[in-house]
């Protein structure tokens, strides 16, 4: 199985947002400036996740994002049932195939996927980011606020996903 760049992002953003100090909102430039990530990409990511409850975008000149929920409670078997929109790893409905009545190619796909988001659920947010991963984030955080002056740390905000967020 292959994740979206879609859940790639979306996890991405969850652990920067785990580990950065919520002293202040981060921007959705310096999440896509610190994983080299398009930045429409991070704006249609941060979106579905606000939908979700899991972050929260705040408007404005001083706007941003942060962690809603706590990490440890969020299980990300979940997380990447709702960013890979919980499909099939088999789409038999758009093939005209001639084995269908007799395969159990489908159910056996169902089922490994349903495993794979299973041992997903074995792990949180928090554990992602409880290694060296996580202090790795909260380095790149910390430079990130050190290089750029404390008045242009927002100067590139969610506006052009509040249509996405809170539309």
């Amino acid at each position: 199985m292959r994740l979206t760049r879609f859940s790639d992002i979306g996890l991405r953003v969850l652990m920067y947002l785990a580990r950065a100090e919520q002293e202040r909102l981060v921007t959705v430039s310096e999440i896509s400036g610190q994983f080299k990530l398009p930045h429409n990409h991070v704006v249609k990511v941060v979106g579905a996740l606000a939908k979700q409850g899991w972050i929260e975008a705040l408007r404005g000149r001083n706007g941003g994002v942060r962690l809603a929920i706590e990490p440890n409670g969020l299980r990300i078997g979940a997380v990447l049932r709702i960013l890979e929109g919980n499909r099939e790893a088999l789409d038999c409905e758009g093939l005209e195939c001639f084995l269908a009545e007799e395969c159990h190619l489908r159910e056996a796909l169902r089922q490994g996927l349903n495993a794979f988001y299973s041992a997903m659920d074995a792990y949180t947010l928090d554990q992602l980011v409880d290694s060296g991963t996580g202090e790795r984030i909260v380095q790149l955080h910390r430079r990130f606020g050190q290089s750029r002056p404390a008045e242009d740390l927002a100067d590139v905000t969610l506006a052009e996903a509040d249509a996405e967020v809170f539309g």
